[in-house]
């Protein structure tokens, strides 16, 4: 199958390349010189046979909106839009009604695995109707992991669906690390725990905490041992956030997930203006000790 492939960063090229592995013709586009096979988006569209599939892994948000309008004018009737990046669910409908007005199809797919997937397979969630996901079947297919289709694919429902699906596995994604995480801080904080890093690593067999995320971990203990070389500053891309705003939508609970994200918002913080005013409060009304900060007035 022939398919153009839009933005060709840590995922997108993986992908074309795994696609390429498995006999498909792949022509890819990147906005940074000298990455893609062609230098524009016009040239993209113009070298792909009609009907036409294309593929985006661009960053969510203005980004994926401009190469959406760009392709609502550069293509056809008939041809297939797949956005397989991080958008929110609620642009899908937007983009499925514009490119809809000239013919258009459009796809939403949420895509996990990551630096992985070029070897391991890229687990999909794909929203849009069932016709236009057969036709991309073959693309699907190639790059699923290997083994039975409903394993690591699923047409998830209609427009909006796969990028939703995806938002709640990123959410669950957010609550797991966290949990590795403050287990492995626990575990360095006990002096009878002589090596946490090779406990985490025994945990990786025979028991119910294993999983990829463990064994990642796991791996990066064992290249920065007590993880000395990196700070604990760490980012959000977003889909935590939707999923939180969700789950107050539905009044649907959500603890462990609204406390990652919030770990994470407190990860950037060098000194924590609440906890300077918990240590206050303390220091208040039961004459609590507080730490000063020698440098302060200085």
């Amino acid at each position: 199958m022939e398919i153009g492939v839009i933005g060709l960063g840590r995922m997108g090229a993986n992908m074309r390349d795994r696609l390429r592995a498995d006999g498909h013709t792949v022509i890819g586009y990147d906005a940074a010189p000298g990455v893609g096979d062609v230098d524009s988006l016009h040239d993209l569209v113009k070298g792909l046979a009609v009907p036409r599939v294309l593929w985006t892994m661009v960053p969510a948000g203005a980004p994926t909106r401009e190469v959406i309008d760009e392709l609502a004018d550069l293509l056809t009737d008939g041809d297939l839009v797949i956005d397989g990046g991080n958008s929110r669910f609620t642009e899908d409908a937007v983009h499925a009604a514009s490119l809809g007005e000239r013919g258009i199809a459009y796809l939403d797919c949420g895509v996990s695995g990551g630096v992985w997937g070029r070897t391991e397979g890229y687990g999909l969630m794909v929203g849009g109707s069932a016709a236009d996901v057969r036709r991309a079947m073959p693309i699907f297919d190639t790059l699923r992991p290997e083994g039975p289709r409903e394993r690591g694919f699923v047409h998830a429902g209609p427009t909006g669906a796969g990028h939703y699906a995806k938002m709640v596995h990123n959410g669950i994604e957010y609550g797991l690390m966290q949990a590795y995480a403050e287990g492995y801080e626990l575990l360095a904080a006990e002096s009878l725990i002589t090596a946490p890093d090779e406990v985490m690593r025994a945990w990786q067999s025979g028991t119910v905490v294993r999983s990829w995320l463990l064994e990642l971990l796991v791996a990066a203990l064992a290249d920065d041992p007590g993880l000395a070389e990196i700070t604990g500053y760490t980012e959000d891309s977003g889909e935590g956030r939707w999923t939180v705003e969700e789950a107050i939508g539905h009044a649907v609970p959500t603890p462990v997930i609204a406390a990652a994200l919030f770990a994470r918002f407190s990860s950037r913080q060098e000194e924590s203006p609440a906890m300077k005013a918990v240590a206050a409060l303390r220091n208040r009304f039961g004459g609590h000790q507080v730490h000063t900060d020698p440098e302060a007035g200085k």
